[in-house]
């Protein structure tokens, strides 16, 4: 019963924290994150991160996965295609070879240090995703680049993370398991072409719009789970799901109702839910420290996909976007900094750190991608006015 009251409280706070975004004309993201510091433990404590919320949570995550495949458009996620996979591998190899030179020359051990750029190489999709729908951005140009970027990105990560903790143990299984993930591409590329769509046009000569519904979560659910029994993120799998149902007729009515499902309830628990892990303990002592690095993982990504969008002859503006895309650390950093203490890599404090600098990040990237958005609207304003001609 405990959970319910806590439950009652997430959705009640968000309620309030996007009235409150509105109003102050900030990212509504941003407001249900800082009501997630503030209701959880970090300041109050009202709720805790217990199992059911947790699970809420990795639901919650996969339910806007989901969406951002059923928005995305898969034309233009092929027609950019390289700059797309540009973004992804400058944005993991940069933030890699800056903290690693940087924490070695800080006295780090080798491992720590490998550790701290796969943390932040990762990039946080679901933020990013939940800015470009808030904004209408997520079937142009720019938010094609972005989503597929983000993709590769994160599977990039996730390859170097199974690498990297397999080095530290036993890596017997490291080749089976990439055998796995590289069957699992083949059988998504299938089901995106073939099965999937084939499925669905079979089951729209019978089914109802519930059932079609219904037909959609599992399809998600199902390579979701796939996705994690070859050592990759669930989100993958969702994200894969969505983007083969949003190319049939079927798409725009399964987008309205998964958007309403899912932000009626677990989205705005999985937002909260990203602060939970955050600790101030040691916060004034280490505080320069957390600045220079939050600089750094900023920046380590907004330059290379700003440089990346400038070379495909974005507008600076554009450019700017596809940088602030890439950004936020979010879900995925957190993932990995658990992974690492799990595996004694780091110890508390250094995890509350990690923690406090991807939390930042992730608040700092919707006002990068608003201001761009915002300047962009600016600009064609004074284009379209009569003054300009």
């Amino acid at each position: 019963m405990h959970a319910l009251l806590e439950i009652v409280i997430i959705l009640v706070a968000s309620l309030f924290a996007r009235a409150i975004s509105s109003r102050l004309n900030i990212p509504g993201v941003v407001g249900q994150l800082l009501i997630g510091i503030i209701i959880g433990p970090p300041i109050l404590g009202w709720v805790h991160d217990g199992e059911i919320l947790h699970f809420l949570s990795e639901l919650g995550v996969i339910l806007l996965m989901f969406m951002a495949g059923l928005g995305a458009d898969f034309s233009l996620l092929k027609k950019h295609l390289k700059p797309s996979f540009l973004v992804a591998i400058t944005g993991v190899i940069v933030p890699l070879l800056v903290f690693y030179f940087l924490t070695q020359a800080m006295q780090f051990n080798v491992s720590q240090s490998i550790f701290y750029g796969l943390v932040f190489a990762a990039t946080s999709i679901s933020i990013t995703v939940e800015v470009l729908q808030e904004y209408d951005k997520l079937s142009t140009d720019v938010g094609a680049i972005i989503i597929g970027a983000a993709v590769a990105d994160d599977l990039i990560a996730v390859l170097l993370l199974s690498f990297f903790v397999s080095s530290l143990g036993s890596a017997e299984h490291i080749g089976l398991k990439l055998i796995a993930q590289l069957l699992f591409f083949v059988f998504l590329w299938l089901a995106i072409k073939v099965l999937i769509p084939w499925e669905i046009k079979r089951l729209e000569v019978i089914a109802s719009k519930n059932l079609m519904f219904y037909m959609a979560l599992i399809l998600c659910f199902s390579l979701s789970w796939l996705a994690e029994q070859v050592g990759m993120s669930a989100i993958v799998g969702a994200f894969f799901a969505g983007l083969a149902i949003g190319q049939t007729d079927q798409g725009h009515s399964v987008m309205r109702r998964v958007t309403s499902f899912g932000y009626s309830f677990f989205i705005p628990i999985f937002f909260a839910s990203i602060a939970f892990p955050l600790r101030f303990t040691g916060l004034l002592e280490h505080l320069p420290m957390i600045i220079g690095f939050t600089a750094l993982v900023v920046l380590t990504k907004l330059i290379p996909g700003y440089i990346v969008g400038r070379g495909f002859k974005f507008s600076k503006l554009e450019s700017l976007t596809i940088g602030g895309g890439m950004v936020s650390r979010g879900e995925m950093a957190l993932i990995i900094i658990g992974v690492g203490q799990a595996a004694h890599i780091i110890g508390n404090r250094v995890y509350s750190e990690l923690v406090i600098i991807t939390i930042a990040s992730t608040i700092i990237a919707p006002f990068i991608l608003k201001y761009s958005f915002r300047s962009s609207k600016d600009s064609q304003k004074r284009l379209n006015s009569p003054d300009s001609y």
